[in-house]
């Protein structure tokens, strides 16, 4: 049975990477003592697999992971389990179980939304980020060049935000996060700065994940956790 694992990740445990959190993850499966299938062959590993990789630094509110098990389990036993053997830094927000059809979790994500703020003791006396942000945005193009592995290509980022939202304190960006797009929001801000000739401080901004995507039949996005259900 396939089930999905949303959770947040906060506090110490942003500075540790995607490597580190799937083997952190392997390891509170196992002391959950939940019935994890593995893979077969010469050297076997537990089917699990994560949802867009977060940067190191970055806060989340809707991170997830899939994973299959051999025998069923009720969600909100699994739920209870999981998040008994959690340390400070991540909480289980939900347990679902897939359809057998669903897509594989990281194949799946379309996009991704964050909330970017100003660290505190990082303020600017007399600047507000937020201010020409929407000014920013009424470019026709915003043109970047994006590293690659192999080289760097001059892409419209505009074509990959979806939507965004610039308030008093905070700028909200929905954008592009699949394979062939997959825009990061210091991208964005990096991009913002340019545009009012400044060059952003390192570790100026507070990024938090809020969700991450997925398009349903009629290409609408939809959380990943709104395609399994609860047993």
């Amino acid at each position: 049975m396939k089930y999905r694992i949303k959770f947040s990740k906060y506090s110490s445990m942003v500075f540790i990477g995607h490597l580190d959190m799937m083997r952190y993850f392997q390891k509170a499966i196992r002391r959950a003592g939940l019935p994890i299938a593995y893979s077969t062959g010469f050297s076997p590993h537990q089917i699990l697999s994560f949802a867009a990789p977060l940067g190191v630094g970055l806060f989340s509110n809707g991170e997830y992971a899939d994973l299959e098990f051999t025998t069923e389990v009720k969600t909100a036993e699994c739920k209870k389990r999981l998040q008994s053997v959690m340390v400070e830094g991540v909480d289980i927000l939900s347990v679902k179980v897939l359809p057998k059809d669903a897509g594989n979790a990281m194949a799946s994500v379309a996009a991704a939304s964050y909330t970017v703020k100003i660290r505190k003791g990082h303020e600017r006396e007399g600047f507000s980020f937020t201010k020409d942000f929407d000014r920013f945005m009424s470019q026709n193009e915003i043109l970047i060049e994006k590293e690659t592995k192999k080289s760097s290509k001059v892409l419209n980022l505009k074509e990959f935000i979806f939507d965004y939202k610039a308030d008093a304190d905070s700028i909200y960006l929905l954008v592009d996060a699949s394979s062939s797009g997959n825009i990061k929001p210091g991208l964005v801000m990096e991009a913002y700065y340019q545009f009012l000739q400044m060059e952003p401080e390192a570790f100026e901004f507070v990024i938090t994940r809020e969700e991450t995507y997925t398009r349903d039949h009629n290409g609408q996005l939809i959380s990943l956790d709104a395609v399994g259900e609860d047993l």
